[in-house]
């Protein structure tokens, strides 16, 4: 692939990981002189699988390491006026006024269905909508835990919670993790100020991937077990939502396992959460799908799909991934991840024919997210180099700009 901020990122996340050159190519396999040279930028692209064991040796997502979306992406302290004005509602100015009661044209339930819609907007990547509408949120939601009614407080600071949590995924989203764990952890202070029992929880599931991407993923696992296993002991998993948080938590417990190169701990976690799914739609429904954690089989199956291609296992995969079926309930964003992960499978397996496929019908259904997305074109640049292309590979290698 060529991505300007290959270099820049490889060694970012390497000094993160408190690696020395050497040290990363004896985990990874790469050489280290292949390391140096994308670091110091003399070399400016890398076949998949050497990025694939580049990310595996640093514990991160491929796509932390070739670096988020054109539009997503930002670094240094010059951000748009919109991130900042999220910065400025996560960290309101140091002395500043309190939060005054809301006023007679106030709804609680208008504020509910922002937030939800705003996770909506997030997992459809339309994050430039939802920093735009992010600072009004948490405002009305901070003005909501100064109401007069003891209930309505309550239901204010589980607004003021999965405001922050969504302004936390933003954050990660713009790369500026430390801000998103400032917004997670004053997210979870209201949570707790909310008497909702499974906001925590659901919380503390942002901070774990948080985490995660921050290559800390001894953290990220203890932080997620605990709660999944508070969430047991607590009897909650025999409510809809709380299975749901559960499963959530160990789906994140497997990735950190996977990503510590413990396969076969990851694969036992998430083959007891794809037991557990099942029990999901037995149980009496719970509240707005979009407010609580995303857990189902289909979304179990996509995970093992996506830990199975990242780590090396792409007939394990494809295997994983054939006949399924994709439940409503699955976000389009999942299942636009689950056409790419088997794209990779395929490239991974040389069966260029099968990965254009479905680089196709990741285009019919996606297709701006396709084209600004940095593993899409490395996937297309790797099938570009072979020397016999398939139908339908030229025009997506001009889609993308990768065709010469």
């Amino acid at each position: 692939m060529g991505n300007d901020d290959l270099g820049r990122n490889l060694r970012r996340l390497r000094r993160l990981a408190s690696l020395t050159q050497e040290e990363l190519a004896e985990r990874s396999g790469v050489c280290v002189d292949v390391i140096r040279q994308l670091e110091q930028r003399r070399k400016h692209s890398a076949r998949l699988p050497t990025l694939h064991a580049l990310a595996n040796g640093l514990g991160v997502e491929l796509t932390t390491l070739l670096g988020d979306p054109p539009a997503v992406s930002s670094t240094g302290e010059n951000d748009g006026p919109r991130f900042v004005a999220v910065r400025r509602a996560i960290m309101p100015v140091l002395g500043g006024p309190e939060p005054e009661p809301p006023g007679p044209g106030f709804s609680l339930d208008v504020l509910r269905e922002q937030i939800a819609e705003g996770w909506t907007q997030y997992h459809a990547a339309e994050f430039d909508t939802v920093m735009k509408a992010l600072p009004d949120m948490i405002a009305d939601a901070r003005t909501a835990t100064v109401s007069g009614d003891q209930d309505d407080r309550d239901v204010g600071f589980a607004a003021l919670g999965k405001a922050l949590q969504l302004a936390g995924h933003v954050a990660v989203r713009m790369g500026k993790t430390d801000l998103a764990l400032i917004s997670l952890e004053r997210a979870i202070d209201a949570a707790d100020r909310s008497r909702d029992p499974l906001l925590r929880p659901i919380i503390v599931n942002s901070v774990a991937w948080t985490y995660q991407r921050q290559g800390r993923l001894g953290d990220a696992l203890s932080v997620a077990l605990r709660a999944a296993d508070a969430i047991a002991g607590g009897g909650f998993t025999e409510s809809a939502d709380g299975l749901k948080v559960w499963g959530a938590l160990t789906m994140s417990a497997a990735t950190s396992a996977a990503r510590s190169n413990d396969y076969q701990r990851a694969a036992e976690l998430m083959e007891h959460a794809e037991q557990e799914a099942k029990r999901v739609t037995k149980l009496p429904p719970g509240s707005d799908s979009r407010m609580v954690s995303v857990f189902s089989p289909s979304s179990v199956r996509i995970e093992r799909v996506r830990l199975a291609v990242q780590y090396g296992r792409p007939q394990e995969a494809l295997t994983l991934a054939k006949g399924m079926r994709l439940g409503k309930d699955v976000p389009a964003s999942w299942r636009t991840w689950l056409l790419l992960d088997v794209a990779r499978a395929h490239t991974d397996l040389g069966d260029a024919a099968d990965a254009v496929k479905a680089l196709e019908s990741l285009h019919r259904v996606a297709p701006s997210w396709m084209q600004h997305h940095t593993l899409a074109v490395a996937i297309v640049r790797d099938l570009w180099a072979l020397p016999h292309h398939p139908p339908g590979l030229r025009q997506l290698a001009e889609l993308l700009g990768v065709a010469e």
